[in-house]
């Protein structure tokens, strides 16, 4: 069978960390290569990482300086690239959640000749217990996807619970600068070199504490929101043809960039309303009718007069 290799990046995360490494070192399809890159912690993460030399099959590396999980991953997966073998997995791994012990062989078992296949997580807190059942449930996550849900922000693979063959990282990397989130990036190019399954599995305890640094966290305000979608617009028309993306999707990115810009500078964007409508199901989790409804609407408004009416910042 070909081998597993996890690659997982690190920053003071002392409390949740031997609890996941533990769970790593207890897989049924034990890894071949456990990748660790700390993003210069000022606790004692380095420590926990050392202490699991005789447990795992350990290569770790770090920074000197703090530079953000895109880039810590991006270089990560640069270091375990010098592992793998042709057909071999990449597992990711986020520091503070737990691993079923099947997580692996579930992934490899389900994969099949789709270049990614990701799972399911029970959702527990920062004690372990658990508070949900099912996080593709809890945050209304679609088992399919496609590119125009990706631009518009809409992400349903997360790092944690998928696995994908390490071919994949020739399109992968490097993870321009722009990526908001390491997943999302990857997520769209194995969308487009191979596909994505999702099994009903599972594989994980998903870890949402306050604390997080993707997922689970607060949503943030309105104008950060707009900001991270411009920049987030502009990367992936700029890397365009590294997503191997057609017309129509790249049209669906730029208008998405400019009714963005629009919601930004101006009162309202009606106008935008007949576009938003007709891609709602690209631009909108799956909720209720009503909810949906509610989206839409509140597309409609600018953020000068989100200000004004509801003091969104």
């Amino acid at each position: 069978m070909n081998s597993v290799h996890v690659v997982l990046c690190t920053y003071n995360g002392e409390r949740y960390l031997d609890e996941m490494l533990r769970s790593i070192a207890w897989q049924t399809l034990p890894a071949k290569s456990v990748t660790i890159l700390d993003d210069a912690s000022s606790d004692r993460t380095c420590e926990i990482v050392e202490s699991y030399r005789e447990k795992l099959p350990l290569h770790f590396y770090r920074n000197e300086t703090n530079t953000g999980h895109r880039a810590a991953f991006s270089k990560a997966l640069e270091y375990a690239r010098q592992l793998v073998q042709p057909g071999d997995f990449i597992a990711l791994a986020d520091q503070d959640d737990i691993w079923n012990p099947t997580k692996n062989e579930k992934l490899v078992q389900g994969i099949g000749s789709k270049a990614l296949a990701f799972g399911d997580a029970q959702i527990i807190d920062g004690q372990g217990n658990k508070t949900a059942d099912s996080w593709r449930a809890l945050a209304h996550i679609s088992k399919d996807s496609n590119i125009c849900r990706q631009v518009a922000g809409i992400n349903n693979v997360t790092g944690m619970i998928s696995l994908f063959r390490v071919e994949l990282l020739n399109e992968i990397l490097p993870i321009p600068e722009g990526v908001t989130v390491h997943d999302r990036w990857i997520a769209m190019m194995a969308l487009k070199n191979g596909g994505i399954v999702a099994i009903d599995e599972t594989v994980a305890s998903y870890r949402i504490h306050g604390g997080n640094a993707v997922g689970g966290v607060a949503t943030p305000c309105m104008s950060k929101t707009l900001a991270t979608a411009i920049s987030w617009n502009e990367t992936i028309i700029a890397n365009a043809d590294r997503l191997k993306m057609n017309d129509g999707e790249i049209n669906f990115a730029k208008k998405h960039l400019r009714w963005t810009q629009h919601k930004t500078a101006h009162t309202t964007a009606f106008r935008f309303l007949p576009w938003v409508f007709a891609h709602r199901d690209d631009l909108f989790l799956k909720t209720s009718a009503v909810t949906r409804l509610k989206q839409i609407l509140f597309s409609a408004l600018g953020l000068p007069l989100a200000k004004k009416l509801f003091g969104k910042s």
